[in-house]
């Protein structure tokens, strides 16, 4: 099957063709929207667009729009309604709205007029590699956010058949990346693409196979985790289906409001690029993505491999048939005061609502850890980058899967502190 034109795009980009990768997505541009009679795209090398594009595209009048698209497996199946920036500005949240949105699949993308907005993600990144810097007016603007955030889905929290809640894209981030039909095996989806039958190649010489990793035991720092790798790619797929989700109560939020989807603007921070928006968005889910991608992505790890290879120290070894590694990683001060936003304002107030209302399910902790294991190893190949980042990553990602044997990791001590 031929790809699909934003397919081919982000192909030719991730090879470092930018200039094939504008060509295709001016001709599709055009033949969407005619009336721009003309365009030129000039890609971004955005480092936090794993899977998606943007840029600016100017037409021949010299007027100038941001575009971002986005790419995702079997969704000519599965997109519904993919841009719902509508929805959320009449709920209440300060969303931007784009001035056109396609929605074909394989042809989907948004058009913003230009503005000379800083990103909250970038202007969090600028603080960590400048220490000495104030944090204040960061963690000031994420509390404000992080007040809405909690007060809006508390006010739409909501029952519904589950068939609404199934239909949304949400899902997309989670349970479609780990299940596809036409891959018969243990893992589906990005898992089997991505690590099924690889080889995983750790600092000190420590070199793995699939089947010799898959069901490892994992030791970080000292602490013995419960799982192995395999064993929480299992049990996401289950806990994360739709319909597992859809009867413990649902929320209308962004359900992608990561802070490199949040403009800093004179007017407070301003939501763009809703492509997983929904009105019926598992409670458990709507706030997974944002907190791991603005928290425990950082610093540096997931976004900037180049840096994390010269910043942080990473060792492996395997004992007893026990994976270990030890690292001197932390998430900062930064992190840690974003976490405690999160935590105060979001965690903590929606988890005793849905109690209060006896739609927490018993397993919520293992739904809300499941779905953080999923961001990092789905959202990009944990294997495809330098070797500390690469056993850095894995080691955070099986920590937000699995709790410690023995002692409790930094994410139990989280998921403690929010337990209603």
């Amino acid at each position: 099957m031929e790809p699909s034109p934003v397919s081919a795009a982000l192909a030719l980009a991730r090879a470092g063709d930018s200039q094939g990768a504008g060509a295709i997505l001016s001709a599709l541009m055009i033949e969407e929207l005619p009336s721009l009679g003309s365009a030129s795209v000039a890609l971004n090398n955005d480092r936090y667009s794993l899977n998606s594009l943007n840029g600016i595209v100017t037409q021949a009048d010299g007027t100038t729009s941001f575009f971002k698209l986005h790419v995702e497996e079997g969704e000519e199946r599965t997109v519904q309604e993919y841009y719902r920036a509508e929805l959320l500005h009449r709920g209440g949240w300060p969303v931007e709205r784009p001035w056109f949105a396609s929605t074909t699949p394989g042809r989907q993308f948004l058009l913003y007029r230009f503005q000379h907005h800083e990103r909250l993600a970038d202007a969090a990144r600028h603080a960590e590699v400048n220490p000495g810097e104030s944090h204040e007016t960061l963690v000031s603007a994420q509390e404000v956010l992080d007040k809405l955030i909690g007060t809006q889905m508390i006010a739409s929290l909501h029952a519904a058949p589950p068939g609404e809640s199934e239909r949304e894209p949400i899902h997309q981030l989670f349970h479609h990346r780990l299940v596809d039909p036409e891959l018969p095996t243990r893992l589906g989806g990005r898992a089997a693409h991505f690590y099924e039958g690889a080889q995983f190649v750790f600092p000190d010489s420590v070199v793995l196979d699939w089947d010799e990793l898959a069901g490892m035991q994992w030791r970080i720092n000292g602490v013995l985790l419960s799982h192995s790798f395999a064993q929480l790619f299992d049990e996401s797929r289950t806990v994360l289906d739709p319909l597992a989700l859809a009867t413990h109560g649902l929320v209308t939020a962004h359900g992608d409001d990561h802070n490199a989807n949040v403009w800093m603007t004179p007017n407070g921070l301003r939501l763009f690029d809703p492509a997983f928006a929904g009105e019926h968005l598992p409670a458990l889910l709507a706030q997974v993505k944002a907190t791991f991608h603005n928290i425990w992505a950082h610093p540096f790890w997931l976004y900037d491999a180049e840096l994390s290879e010269t910043t942080w120290q990473v060792s492996a070894a395997v004992r007893n048939g026990v994976l270990d590694i030890d690292t001197d990683w932390t998430p900062g001060g930064l992190r840690t005061a974003f976490l405690a936003s999160k935590t105060e304002y979001v965690w903590k107030p929606l988890l005793a609502e849905l109690a209060h209302r006896d739609w927490l399910p018993t397993n919520w902790e293992r739904v809300v850890r499941c779905a953080l294991f999923c961001c990092p190893t789905l959202v990009l190949d944990l294997r495809s980058r330098g070797l500390r980042t690469n056993a850095l990553g894995m080691a955070i990602a099986m920590m937000m899967g699995s709790p410690g044997c023995d002692q409790p990791t930094f994410i139990d001590d989280w998921a403690n502190a929010v337990r209603p």
